[in-house]
């Protein structure tokens, strides 16, 4: 770590695709370009695609993240996107957890009610209040989360609470759900990965009336004492994103029980995965397909 609490990484994302038949059309969205941040910034970034690209644009998208569009017209049986990354990151401003404003007066404040002239930073919350394709808004998660958000408690240190009530009793487990298990199932099961986890919080909050927001990025982790740290082995990582209007936006992430400090690096966010998705798109053709994605995060040391 630098002596500003800075520290710098180097980030290999690899997504390959394979088909039992041609695939004579793609067109593909993807986000894999970290979002500058006032606490992150690239260095160095670039996005490797095999086949080359008929077309391709860098574009912003609704939620303001970078995102590359492409598109392959021409035939072909694999494809190969490996986007590299040297990014710095330092812990994001958090406040004290018992100083920010009780949960109530945040919740009334993002409520629309006649006559209702919210600022800029409100309405901007606003889509994060609703339910989303993988995000619910229901009673008994309002329920779930009750005994954390008791009345006139501060708003992040309700969160912090909900936040560790998930840890302690929902359990990681990669091969309990896919990308498509309902948010309702996770909490059924109480079993399945860091997207869920994010879903299953970001749902208890906007039950609550709260706005919370998805985020997508990395993690660094650690190898066992004494063992190197393995090439391909990590994941990309999801975590939840709080609203609280004196202090914007304050990261949460559930599955490990803290608040994100200089070992997350943030790609982007939006209401659920379905925003910020790493790669998505349609392609004509392909018959069955395979897909292999490696994510290293490698700590780089200064001079």
């Amino acid at each position: 770590m630098s002596e500003n609490g800075t520290r710098r990484y180097r980030v290999e994302h690899s997504t390959a695709y394979r088909y039992s038949e041609p695939v004579m059309l793609s067109h593909q969205q993807l986000h894999l370009t970290p979002r500058p941040l006032a606490h992150q910034c690239s260095h160095a970034h670039e996005i490797a695609i095999l086949p080359a690209p008929t077309l391709r644009r860098e574009i912003t998208d609704a939620f303001g993240n970078p995102m590359t569009e492409i598109a392959i017209e021409s035939a072909h049986n694999a494809l190969e996107i490996v986007a590299r990354t040297e990014v710095a990151a330092s812990a994001p401003a958090t406040p004290e957890a018992n100083k920010t404003p009780a949960w109530e007066i945040i919740r009334e404040a993002l409520r629309y009610r006649a006559g209702w002239h919210p600022n800029a930073a409100i309405l901007e919350a606003t889509p994060f209040l609703f339910e989303s394709p993988h995000a619910r808004v229901k009673r008994a998660l309002r329920a779930y989360a009750s005994d954390c958000f008791r009345p006139g408690q501060p708003v992040l240190a309700a969160a912090v609470a909900l936040m560790g009530k998930i840890h302690d009793e929902f359990e990681f487990d990669a091969g309990a759900t896919t990308v498509t298990t309902p948010v309702m199932k996770f909490f059924e099961q109480k079993r399945g990965v860091c997207q869920d986890f994010a879903h299953f919080m970001i749902s208890c909050l906007r039950s609550t009336g709260l706005a919370a927001r998805y985020v997508s990025g990395y993690l660094l982790t650690h190898p066992p004492p004494g063992k190197p740290r393995r090439i391909g082995a990590d994941a990309s990582h999801a975590w939840v994103s709080l609203f609280a209007p004196e202090s914007g936006w304050i990261d949460l992430d559930p599955t490990n029980n803290l608040i994100p400090s200089v070992e997350h690096i943030t790609l982007g966010w939006g209401r659920d995965f379905s925003d910020v998705t790493p790669l998505r798109g349609v392609i004509n053709g392909g018959g069955i397909q395979t897909l292999k994605v490696r994510v290293t995060v490698e700590p780089l040391t200064d001079g």
